[in-house]
């Protein structure tokens, strides 16, 4: 595609995310937004619903297979759900109709492990459909994995990489907060990982990624979930966390390789965390420590990643891509 040319964009799944996406990709002056898949708000103006501040001319539809006909899109951007296996269909119906995949599912990162035969399926699909398919965000999709593998790539020798994201949730909406467990108690926190509602998606796959980016051969890769307590309460606009209970999450994943963890991915997210931030380190030659102070904003960064892969997405070739084979910067 010439870099001039028109790009037509269907976004599938008008979320929170989903929204910010048609937001930023309306900014745009290269995308044409031609369609929107949703099983809510069916029948009204994308730009009303999105809050970008116009009508789009988009009406929002709960029938993909009419939008994917009738728009002719180059792109999807897909953000519907952070599990593989639920939107697995909604992928396949996407690529066998010839198009092109920007997902936020955060297991589709790199599912090579975790999922191989759902990986190894969608990329035989979107090889003989000639289309790519990626999934990226912030984290997984830069914050751990390709930020981290970019930095090794001034580096003689790599040991060790080491990444830490502290957020405090204090002033994430209200649906994060309780994702992260935030005023549990622990009981309640314990019974909620062990039935996966309360976890960090994607941290196994961003090992796998960093892993597989370095040529690395893991033994194992693990991971822990842990509460972080509330030593005193806390309040923010939203809820108060007294002590004792849970203020949020810390979950660790670790690549091991002879023995010794080689990856070590820390996430915490709580109310009331005394600093964010998000911090490189790689021990091998040279040494390197990267910090953002303040950390990274979540949602905007998302945002962005997504539409600007874009471009890089409908260039590359056939399959199904991971971060680690694009570089992706910020659209014009």
């Amino acid at each position: 595609m010439n870099s001039h040319d028109k790009i037509r964009v269907v976004h599938y799944g008008i979320g929170v995310i989903g929204c910010g996406a048609v937001r930023f990709a309306s900014s745009k002056s290269r995308l044409e937004i031609v369609g929107a898949i949703d099983l809510c708000n069916t029948g009204k103006d994308l730009g009303d619903i999105a809050e970008v501040g116009r009508k789009l001319g988009v009406t929002i539809s709960a029938n993909a297979e009419d939008v994917l006909l009738k728009s002719k899109p180059d792109v999807v951007v897909h953000t519907t759900s952070s599990s593989l296996e639920k939107v697995y269909p909604e992928l396949e119906q996407i690529v066998k109709a010839g198009v092109n995949i920007v997902s936020s599912c955060e297991e589709l990162s790199y599912p090579y492990d975790t999922l191989p035969q759902l990986a190894k399926a969608i990329d035989e699909h979107a090889k003989t459909h000639e289309v790519s398919v990626l999934a990226t965000g912030v984290n997984p999709g830069f914050l751990m994995d390709a930020w981290p593998l970019f930095m090794t790539g001034v580096c003689k020798r790599v040991d060790k990489v080491k990444v830490e994201r502290i957020q405090d949730a204090s002033k994430r909406r209200i649906p994060f907060q309780k994702k992260i467990g935030a005023g549990k108690s622990i009981d309640e926190f314990n019974d909620l990982v062990k039935k996966r509602i309360i976890r960090h998606v994607g941290l196994s796959e961003s090992v796998a990624m960093v892993a597989a980016g370095l040529g690395w051969e893991l033994d194992k890769i693990t991971e822990s979930i842990e509460p972080v307590v509330c030593d005193g309460q806390t309040k923010n606009a939203y809820i108060t966390v007294e002590p004792g209970q849970a203020a949020g999450v810390r979950q660790i994943g670790c690549g091991w390789k002879k023995g010794r963890i080689v990856i070590d991915l820390l996430f915490e997210a709580s109310v009331g965390a005394k600093e964010s931030y998000d911090s490189v380190c790689i021990k091998g030659e040279p040494d390197m420590d990267v910090i953002i102070k303040g950390g990274t904003n979540g949602d905007i960064a998302t945002i962005a990643i997504l539409i600007n892969a874009i471009p890089q997405v409908i260039n590359a070739r056939p399959g199904l891509l991971t971060m680690k084979d694009l570089v992706i910067s910020a659209m014009p």
